[in-house]
């Protein structure tokens, strides 16, 4: 039997031909000559990386810490306040103040001034008012003497004209155009008046009891062009209250008496009326809230039920504000809804204030010395007294500081723990 031996095999590489090694090297520095910045843009993409790495790591830790310094700052109730700055203002005492465009309003029996933020008189009006009552917005304001007979429109700059009535004025409301519309009243009738800043009449409206009812307020929107009137009168022994609108542009010309809108509530004392926006407008009941869109032709957007008494009604262009009495407990609820009617913000607290206003996203209650700021996100940012009466107050630009007016005159102060 033939036996075959196993063999071991090997496979044997070709050696490389020189010439290969050649090609090869040849190509190779080609690509290179082809990309020359392949390398570097690897490099550079590196680089950019470790870069972007190293700000994002330092962003993110000054966000952190701005993120703390902020609610380190906006979480707490500060309870004292520190004078910054002082500017004495002559008469201080014998005046009453209200916030316009970037300063303050002074005004007396005798005249009207506007300070800036430093206590610096602008402009200075003299008059002769027995009581005067101050209607302002954004850009424009007006002065009447309420139960006599004049009304002097301003702006920043200064008077913008003088009107002179034939009935003894009620109320005033001015657009930011310097249009003033005004309540009128004497025993026997009642007119509601829309002026231009030189004093022409641009409307007139009559009302009567019988009729229309009783005009409890009036407001204008910012363009001047749409009227709201708020009248209350009896119907079958019930006590009813009518929200109308008046537009005297384009869209009202075919209307009787421009009238493009109405809406009656029963059992309801509409006293409080107002425009947040051009388009938005809301009227306040005794219990009860009415929101109406349209910049043109207002309508009922939406009707809010009010559960407790209300003590005072505020607004700004965002918010509408009201203070109500608590039943059962002591103290007040401090509540705030939005353009759309949804509640934005409900808290209780206790104190009686004179004086509320709202600033931007901080409503402010002020009494005597005693001062309370609440946040538009519930936080109670200060309960405490100010170093004097307060007779006008409002945030100007830096952390926690504020400008109140007082007897003494102008302070900046700051507040602190």
């Amino acid at each position: 039997m033939i036996h075959w031996k196993r063999k071991k095999f090997r496979v044997l590489e070709k050696d490389q031909d020189p010439t290969d090694k050649i090609v090869d090297r040849i190509l190779g520095e080609l690509r290179k000559e082809d990309h020359p910045e392949t390398e570097a843009m690897e490099e550079a993409k590196r680089q950019k990386r470790k870069r972007w790495k190293k700000t994002g790591i330092i962003a993110g830790s000054i966000l952190a810490v701005s993120i703390g310094i902020y609610l380190l700052i906006n979480l707490q109730t500060y309870t004292s306040v520190r004078t910054v700055d002082t500017y004495p203002v002559s008469g201080a005492a014998s005046n009453e103040y209200k916030q316009f465009a970037d300063g303050v309003l002074k005004y007396s029996r005798d005249g009207i001034s506007y300070l800036d933020q430093k206590g610096s008189e602008v402009w200075n009006q003299p008059y002769q008012i027995q009581n005067p009552v101050v209607d302002v917005n954004e850009t424009s304001g007006a002065v009447a003497d309420k139960g006599g007979n004049a009304i002097l429109v301003f702006n920043e700059e200064g008077l913008r004209g003088e009107i002179e009535t034939d009935l003894p004025i009620e109320r005033i409301s001015v657009s930011e155009q310097g249009i003033v519309s005004v309540i009128l009243i004497d025993e026997s009738s009642s007119q509601i008046l829309c002026y231009d800043a030189a004093g022409n009449i641009l409307v007139e409206h009559k009302t009567s009891v019988n009729g229309t009812g009783y005009p409890m307020d009036a407001a204008l929107s910012p363009d001047g062009e749409i009227l709201q009137v708020l009248y209350l009168y009896t119907q079958d022994g019930t006590i009813t209250s009518r929200v109308a609108y008046y537009n005297f542009g384009q869209e009202g010309e075919s209307e009787t008496d421009h009238q493009v809108t109405e809406q009656e509530y029963k059992d309801v004392v509409m006293a409080d009326g107002f425009f947040m926006n051009q388009s938005v407008s809301a009227a306040v009941g005794d219990n009860m809230l009415t929101i109406f869109r349209g910049k043109s032709v207002p309508e009922e957007a939406v009707k809010v039920e009010i559960d407790k008494e209300i003590k005072s009604v505020f607004h700004n262009q965002e918010y509408i504000g009201m203070i109500l009495k608590n039943e059962g407990k002591e103290g007040y609820e401090l509540r705030l809804y939005n353009d759309r009617g949804q509640m934005a913000m409900s808290e209780d607290f206790s104190g009686d204030y004179s004086n509320v206003k709202i600033c931007g996203s901080q409503v402010i209650m002020y009494d005597g010395k005693n001062c309370s700021i609440f946040t538009r996100g519930g936080i109670q940012k200060f309960e405490g007294e100010m170093n004097s009466n307060i007779l006008e107050i409002f945030p100007v630009a830096g952390v926690n500081k504020y400008i109140v007016m007082n007897e003494n005159g102008m302070e900046v102060v700051r507040l602190v723990k």
